[in-house]
């Protein structure tokens, strides 16, 4: 199959798992059933929102969701059903180490729901424990050739946190780390994946502070025989200011084609609804209301995100 994606893409990000548990419900495992049916009822309203989205305006051939297996069955059969972009989840949720959620069944999980995109979450630094990086490797690169073997889109959200060492070389600071050691990783991170044999469509990148830092993942990401394979910016549940200034920084820069975005959007309306403080029908207009904000930003900030092939 000819590897990467270029379409705009502008994705609803809720395929959180632990962290629904943990920070919206304040739950452990084993969760309550009540619990479980609280972040199920959750995870519809967000749906809400996105179809109210899309029936308002958001482009149907460039709109999606990520929403995992776990608390989100509903809403990806909904959106399957109904023709829409749908991403889910291949790792266990809130592990420093990549591991299948569903073990050596991960294939079959992936069929059953076909999903346009399957995703990963890894946390690599190249500087980290090479033991570890080693492991992830290995694992993320029999799912490239299980994803690819079966003509199937690859999404990989990456993050890079800082190494002891690299912070103290930063007084503590992750905003300087984030500017000053950070661009450089990710694009040292994603030569060594590569190398390693694992091959996105997609890279889902935590946002730039430069043009140029931007321009440097692309080209890392697009190095080799790779010119269709693209980028987007994730939110990283960074407040709606600085995921707007994310977003304009990647707009501008050929390979970065959208953005997939969850707690920014969707945490405010339903802790609100969480307390009462408004219904299920406002959460998810508001929700739509953010979601689409964000698209117009990018569609008209840059051509690239409006369609125009870079």
């Amino acid at each position: 199959m000819t590897l990467g994606y270029r379409r705009p893409l502008y994705l609803l990000a809720f395929d959180h798992r632990g962290s629904f548990e943990r920070d919206l419900f304040g739950a452990r495992p084993p969760i309550p059933p009540a619990v479980r049916d609280g972040i199920v009822d959750a995870k519809n309203i967000i749906y809400e929102g996105f179809t109210r989205a899309v029936d308002h305006g958001a482009p149907p051939d460039a709109a999606g969701v990520l929403v995992d297996e776990a608390f989100g069955t509903e809403v990806a059969t909904a959106a399957q059903a109904a023709g829409h972009l749908l991403a889910m989840p291949v790792e266990k949720s809130g592990q420093a180490e990549f591991d299948f959620e569903y073990g050596s069944e991960f294939g079959a999980h992936i069929e059953r729901f076909d999903p346009t995109f399957s995703k990963v979450l890894v946390r690599y630094n190249p500087e980290g424990d090479q033991q570890v990086n080693a492991r992830q490797n290995d694992r993320l690169a029999q799912l490239t050739r299980w994803l690819h073997d079966s003509g199937r889109t690859f999404l990989f959200e990456l993050l890079v946190p800082p190494t002891d060492d690299q912070l103290a070389r930063c007084d503590d600071s992750h905003e300087w780390f984030d500017r000053e050691l950070r661009p450089s990783l990710v694009v040292a991170t994603i030569r060594a994946l590569q190398e390693a044999g694992v091959e996105p469509d997609i890279w889902k990148i935590e946002g730039l502070e430069t043009h140029d830092d931007c321009a440097r993942v692309v080209e890392q990401a697009r190095s080799g025989d790779r010119d269709d394979v693209s980028c987007v910016v994730l939110g990283r549940g960074a407040d709606e200011a600085k995921v707007r200034e994310w977003i304009r920084i990647a707009a501008g820069v050929p390979g970065f084609i959208g953005f997939a975005v969850g707690r920014t959007l969707w945490e405010d309306p339903l802790r609100a609804w969480l307390a009462a403080t408004v219904t299920a029908d406002q959460a998810a207009a508001t929700i739509a209301d953010r979601y689409r904000e964000l698209i117009d930003l990018a569609v008209t900030t840059s051509g690239v995100m409006a369609g125009v092939r870079p």
